[in-house]
């Protein structure tokens, strides 16, 4: 799929239990901050794309209204609220590169928010179920109960693999030091994340808590140009391919340890784009939990099936490996604010691609690749991106 839009500017906030009472403040300052980035009057967009999955984080829906609100100048500016499950963010940009590719417009923002930890922990499970198929999934463990099942599967059909999700979670956290944006900057250890412990227990199945993403508030935003506009920007971010694949929502419906929506994604994105994984720099990939990382290295076609851990093993993913894999520190370590997800790793990649990512650069990064998904690879999403400035 041939593309107009180029991403020209970018903000973040750090994700982790934020003081804003919710998603409205940091809708506001996501806004302020990427219009400056770029150097663009809130009087030149055209459109505006909020990523919000909410579905009881907050009371306040129709939460697309709420951007006007820091910035006056957009009141009469079209809004519009997506929400595809944790791909919310990735749903949200695409929405926003139809507008722009279809000629609608030739500015748009983008926005991904979320407030989690104004809700017990508990109520935090039961709104993250809804991306689950609730009359068979349902579980006193929230969506780890739905992964632990997925990685009691794997384990029974391809061997124990406790100790590469251990290495998979240390990776991501000793990757997440260096960026300062994450909810948590502390290596932990491969020792720590392979022992079961009174600070390490046992969620679900055979997931210990440092097997899954943490329950995080943010937002980040990104503007999105057409390339005659782009031309003039300090910053372009180009597409070489962005794709889109779904798959049955049910579980029992489809080998859940296939992931053959992701595989599409992928296999589609690397055919458009031209490539192979050998041409590309980096990957930010879905980390909600270690065993979704295990299977999507299968799903790129890193590695065959049932031999994900291999990835891990001999360090392929490691930011001087063969691919770098999550040096921001991925969802694991750099937090998991739903609706955010899918446009900071779109930043993250960006700022790769710019050379202005600090401690957390590949040297050299060309090509950069997002992988983002919504439910248990129900909505994938992959893009597959180049500096065209």
């Amino acid at each position: 799929m041939s593309t107009r839009s180029r991403i020209v500017g970018w903000s973040h906030l750090a994700f982790g239990k934020r003081e804003e009472a919710g998603t409205e403040e940091m809708i506001g300052k996501v806004t302020s901050d990427v219009l400056a980035h770029a150097g663009i009057a809130a009087r030149d967009i055209d459109g505006i794309y909020l990523g919000v999955m909410n579905n009881g984080f907050s009371n306040q829906d129709f939460q697309a209204s709420l951007v006007a609100l820091a910035q006056p100048e957009l009141a009469h500016t079209p809004a519009t609220r997506v929400e595809n499950a944790c791909a919310t963010g990735s749903a949200a940009l695409h929405a926003a590169m139809d507008f722009i590719d279809s000629g609608r417009g030739r500015i748009a923002l983008v926005i991904g928010a979320e407030k989690m930890t104004a809700l017990p922990t508990s109520e935090v499970g039961e709104v993250l179920l809804g991306a689950s198929y609730r009359r068979e999934e349902s579980s006193d463990s929230g969506f780890p109960g739905v992964f632990g099942r997925i990685a009691e599967q794997y384990f029974e059909r391809y061997g124990d693999c406790r100790e590469a999700l251990a290495m998979i979670a240390a990776r991501n956290h000793r990757n997440g030091v260096d960026n300062p944006l994450a909810h948590v900057r502390k290596d932990l250890g491969i020792d720590f994340c392979n022992t079961v412990s009174e600070r390490n227990p046992l969620v679900a199945g055979p997931l210990r808590r440092t097997d899954c993403s943490m329950v995080s508030d943010g937002a980040a935003a990104l503007l999105l140009a057409d390339a005659e506009t782009a031309k003039s920007m300090a910053r372009s971010i180009g597409f070489r391919a962005r794709t889109h694949v779904n798959d049955i929502l049910p579980l029992s419906r489809r080998d859940p340890l296939e992931f053959a929506g992701a595989t599409r994604a992928w296999q589609q994105a690397l055919k458009v784009a031209g490539v192979g994984l050998d041409d590309l720099s980096l990957v930010e990939t879905h980390d909600c939990f270690t065993i979704a990382e295990l299977i999507e290295y299968e799903a790129m076609g890193l590695a065959a099936r049932g031999e994900g851990a291999r990835v891990v093993r001999e360090g392929w993913g490691n930011k001087d490996g063969r691919l770098p894999i999550n040096p921001s520190g991925g969802l694991k370590a750099k937090g998991h604010p739903v609706g955010a997800t899918g446009v900071s790793m779109h930043v993250m990649a960006c700022m790769q691609l710019m050379g202005e990512a600090g401690g957390m650069q590949v040297p050299g990064a060309e090509l950069a690749s997002v992988f983002n998904m919504g439910g248990a690879a129900v909505a994938n999403y992959v893009s597959i991106l180049e500096r065209s400035r």
